[in-house]
């Protein structure tokens, strides 16, 4: 308890842990995003429950990871090497993680398209998810982001106690954020095909990653706000068009 007084003394760990902070809650979002989406597949006296429990594995997760910090370092390092290109660990659970969200995306994707729809994600009259197979799935894609997420804090700051508390303050906000975001999905179902292009675009970006081609995290995010935007805009015009029919 001592040595944690003496160095949050330090301004420089003050600064740290609040961009660690930060850092971690937006890597959050694309676990929280793919959480809420499939979520809403569940009835809905089940959805809460297993939002609760899949954001409580990714905090165990995390904690269990820095529990590890030197094996988690060691995910980096070469496996094997294939036409001259490295595998490590990270890279291999990059690409499995990747294909699972293109997968599925694209799946989902075909089912809103189809001209026969068959039950899919989004329609909450059909139920085609059970309560255990989406706690599978989450847990799944929990493990792949926890471990870029620490892999992230690692190069961050050395200090444990930091990254410990800067994953539990990201991992509360997302359980915090969970609910209204899956009912602002299921409420705006123009927002379900956007969030299945966010799912496949950070798919395709845990490929990139898998095969050595580092994308700017910023980038990302930053294509995913403009889109955001542009739907938000898109909304306001539709609600504005119809209060004007309504008027007529």
């Amino acid at each position: 308890m001592e040595n944690l007084i003496i160095l949050f003394q330090d301004p420089a760990v003050w600064v740290a842990l609040i961009t660690l902070i930060v850092m971690e809650i937006v890597l959050g979002v694309d676990n929280l995003l793919f959480i809420s989406i499939l979520t809403n597949k569940l009835p809905e006296s089940q959805r809460a429950g297993a939002q609760k429990i899949g954001i409580g594995l990714a905090m165990i997760l995390r904690l269990f990871l820095l529990s590890g910090v030197a094996w988690i370092v060691q995910l980096t390092q070469p496996v094997f090497e294939v036409f001259g290109k490295a595998f490590s660990w990270k890279d291999m659970i990059m690409l499995a993680g990747g294909m699972f969200l293109v997968w599925k995306a694209t799946k989902e994707i075909h089912h809103s398209v189809d001209p026969e729809p068959t039950p899919d994600m989004f329609d909450s009259r059909a139920v085609t998810l059970t309560f255990s197979s989406a706690i599978v799935q989450i847990l799944l894609l929990d493990l792949v982001f926890s471990i870029d997420s620490i892999i992230t804090a690692v190069g961050m700051t050395t200090h444990v106690p930091i990254m410990v508390i800067a994953v539990v303050v990201a991992v509360s906000v997302m359980m915090l954020a969970a609910q209204p975001l899956a009912r602002f999905i299921e409420g705006n179902p123009t927002i379900v095909m956007l969030a299945l292009g966010f799912l496949m675009m950070i798919g395709m970006t845990l490929i990139a990653e898998g095969f050595g081609f580092h994308v700017p995290k910023g980038y990302i995010y930053a294509s995913m706000s403009f889109s955001a935007l542009v739907e938000g805009l898109n909304m306001m015009s539709r609600r504005a068009k119809r209060k004007k029919v309504v008027a007529e």
